[in-house]
């Protein structure tokens, strides 16, 4: 068996397999024996089916699997063994010229895409900026009501706020306005105005004091949802699907948010017990968490300006674009067409290219991840999805736990497998150029993706 490789220019390329007689022939035997096993005869005992029968009944199928196998290792081989970096997959050139006659010399051809050679390697040569998000007062000052509005607690108010829960009783209306007499009427439920998706409705609560009258539309406050609508109105799901009218709510009740107060006792339930004993330790502590939690924006930032500054200094890489475009097409996701299949490619172009770029500096870092690696990263997944749920310092062992169970769905593990080899590669990048830092408004930061958003929607 012989495996050879003919260029053809500086990405195209045909890896030809050469298969003699005497390759295959007692491997050809095998798969008969094999089929036998399988296809019981009529007469004969499985395994005891004579060769002459089984070659007559069986024999180019066994030819056709034996020569195709053996292509194909011999094709993996000799990629691997010369660290050939293709693209897409390897595709059979010349199907149509092979005789299939036990005994015959094969050679099959294949047709591959190589991928470009990159040339370009991360150095102080290349400048990226970094920007440091400044902290505002503002930022500050929101941040801190939001902690004092968590840590607060629900106490009756005189006007419905932001922050208020409303009870009372409801009545449903006819679209006169009058109270519909076989209608739904509700003695005791409980709104939040805050949470309606209708801006038009909760501005109907505004201000609204106990004993006032409120005409709204249920529905509208949440969109039609059967839950919400159901629990709202105290009945049944599958009875409120087509609940559009209007209601009248008589206020009883009115429920506001009592922000904390800046002492021991809030400060504790932020940051943990005597960890900050002062408003000045407060704030210091409060504006080092912003930037903390910003810095994730500035490293997305650099993700973006360093493959910039990257592809810049690489500059177009030449690929198999014909042999790719008919690999597509051969793909059984239907997402491509002979008609779309050129712009198509043109858009996944640039992602292709930047993948090449990427796996070549991951070679020259000699970037590496261990399983510390993963759960540092689920770690911080659980921090910020309990935090979603105003759930802060929590144990150590609870969040490991949690990022644990993380880790051992399979879908996220790969997600985080490829975080991890990315948030190192940009971090062995960040060490190996010239980082240019910066310091940025909020609103500057924010405006430096709008301008990209309007040159790309321009184009």
């Amino acid at each position: 068996m012989n495996v050879t490789l003919e260029k053809v220019g500086n990405v195209n390329g045909f890896i030809t397999v050469s298969i003699e007689a005497n390759d295959y022939q007692d491997k050809v035997k095998k798969e008969l024996k094999t089929i036998g096993l399988r296809h019981p005869e009529r007469g004969f005992r499985p395994g005891h089916v004579p060769m002459a029968l089984l070659q007559k009944k069986y024999g180019r199928e066994a030819l056709v699997e034996t020569i195709n196998r053996e292509a194909y290792d011999a094709l993996v081989k000799h990629i691997q063994d010369n660290k050939l970096n293709i693209l897409g997959d390897p595709m059979i050139a010349n199907a149509a010229d092979l005789v299939w006659e036990n005994g015959n010399d094969f050679n099959i051809k294949f047709e591959v895409g190589l991928a470009p050679e990159i040339t370009y390697a991360v150095s102080k040569d290349t400048t990226i900026p970094y920007y440091n998000i400044e902290v505002s007062d503002e930022m500050l000052k929101k941040n801190d009501e939001m902690l004092l509005s968590r840590a607060g607690k629900q106490v009756p108010g005189e006007e419905v706020d932001e922050t208020a829960l409303v009870k009372g009783s409801m009545v449903e209306l006819n679209e006169d306005g009058s109270v519909k007499e076989d209608g739904i009427s509700v003695e005791n439920t409980i709104v939040s105005p805050q949470h309606f998706k209708a801006d038009d409705q909760k501005a109907l609560f505004a201000g609204k004091k106990v004993g006032d009258e409120v005409v709204f539309n249920p529905w509208a406050t949440c969109e039609g949802s059967a839950v919400e609508l159901a629990s709202m109105l105290n009945t049944d799901k599958d009875k409120v699907a087509e609940m559009k009218s209007n209601f009248k709510m008589t206020i009883k009740e009115i429920l506001v948010v009592k922000k904390a107060e800046h002492n021991q006792e809030f400060y504790d339930e932020v940051f943990g017990t005597s960890k900050i004993t002062s408003e000045e330790e407060y704030f210091a502590k409060l504006k080092e968490n912003i930037a903390n939690q910003m810095k994730g924006d500035s490293n997305y930032r650099f993700t973006i300006d360093a493959r910039k500054a990257i592809m810049d200094k690489v500059g177009v890489l030449e690929l198999p674009a014909d042999f790719l475009k008919r690999w597509l097409l051969r793909q059984d996701d239907k997402k491509h067409t002979p008609e779309t299949i050129d712009a198509d490619f043109e858009k996944m172009t640039p992602d292709l290219c930047w993948q090449l770029v990427k796996e070549k500096i991951v070679r020259d870092l000699a970037v590496k991840v261990e399983e510390a690696d993963f759960l540092n990263i689920a770690k911080l997944i659980a921090v910020q999805q309990f935090a979603q749920y105003g759930m802060t310092n929590l144990p150590d062992d609870v969040v490991e736990r949690y990022a644990k169970e993380i880790l051992d769905n399979k879908e996220y593990r790969q997600r985080i497998a490829e975080r991890a080899v990315e948030d190192k590669m940009y971090a062995g990048i960040k060490e190996a150029v010239n980082i240019e830092e910066k310091s940025i408004s909020v609103d500057d930061f924010n405006a430096l993706f709008k301008a990209e958003e309007e040159t790309a929607a321009a184009e």
